[in-house]
């Protein structure tokens, strides 16, 4: 048995960075080359603990690219396999299912997800391209122990948020805890990583479980919370979209100040300024101890 070693196979949020049809001011910064900011995919992780077997959390619409990028996941021998073994997904938005669709080659690998997020698949005709026979969909209910290929273990767990936006109604909720957006506990050999690329606040419970993790990947989807408004980006706060912001007295920030593991934020819109390097709003993260998660970042335990 190896060690539990996690890979992000990209950072930012829904539309990557530099956003393909973005000029605000931080994305024109990465449109110019300037040095101070890297170009990162939507994200996604890859985890082992022996080396071989791959378990990825969520499968961005950048996954091929990210998988040509990661040595650690190419196919290693005979004509045809990958060390991919499983996928677990937190949800079923756009930016997190979407990548399945490039792994329809009739390799054998099991996705897992609440019974909301395969319904949410299911109902897709598009995804009848994974053909059951080969890909197995397996439905796990939070707080359920799940045996993963290589010796992993891992948990969903509760995370308050709403549906995905192409579920949305006319007044939807985004701040619930359902079954539609969850987080993930990944261990092995007593090392544990928890990812929470979506939460629209902290409860007691995720402040207990992500208290124990040796690492987390959190939300930094916004640093502020007007933030797409004030920048001419969008008319929604990150609350309306299922996000808290980083900064502010009730931002991640605060309310994961006490958490004592090593903190990482992923899932981050190309409008957060914490993209660059040495910008006030990075300089306020790491004085917190939290770090910026950048593609192709490898975390050993």
């Amino acid at each position: 048995m190896g060690r539990l070693t996690a890979i992000v196979l990209g950072a930012a949020a829904g539309g990557g960075f530099p956003q393909w049809n973005c000029r605000c001011q931080v994305c024109r910064l990465a449109w110019a080359g300037d040095v101070r900011v890297r170009p990162r995919t939507q994200a996604s992780l890859a985890v082992t603990a022996d080396g071989e077997n791959w378990v990825l959390v969520n499968a961005s619409p950048d996954l091929p690219a990210q998988l040509r990028q990661s040595k650690a996941l190419h196919p290693k021998a005979g004509t045809r396999g990958s060390p991919i073994k499983a996928v677990l997904l937190t949800g079923a938005e756009i930016d997190q299912v979407t990548g399945l669709l490039s792994l329809r080659e009739r390799e054998p690998f099991t996705v897992c997800a609440t019974a909301a997020t395969l319904m949410s698949l299911a109902d897709n005709t598009m995804f009848g391209a994974l053909a059951e026979a080969v890909v197995t969909r397996r439905a796990a209910s939070p707080g359920e122990a799940l045996a993963l290929p290589g010796g992993l273990a891992a948990e969903l767990f509760l995370v308050p948020g709403k549906v995905p936006l192409y579920l949305e109604g006319e007044a939807p909720e985004t701040a619930t805890e359902t079954a539609a957006n969850v987080g993930v506990e990944i261990s092995a050999g007593g090392a544990r990583i928890a990812y929470v690329p979506g939460a629209a606040q902290v409860t007691p419970a995720m402040l207990q479980r992500l208290g124990r993790a040796d690492v987390i990947f959190f939300d930094g989807t916004l640093f502020r919370d007007d933030e797409m408004i004030v920048s001419g980006t969008g008319a929604k706060t990150g609350r309306r979209m299922g996000h808290m912001p980083i900064s502010g007295p009730d931002g991640s920030l605060a309310a994961l100040r006490a958490i004592p593991g090593r903190r990482i934020y992923v899932h981050i819109n190309n409008t957060n300024p914490i993209l660059i390097d040495g910008s006030p709003e990075r300089g306020e993260v790491a004085r917190n101890g939290w770090e910026v998660a950048e593609d192709g970042m490898e975390i050993v335990l």
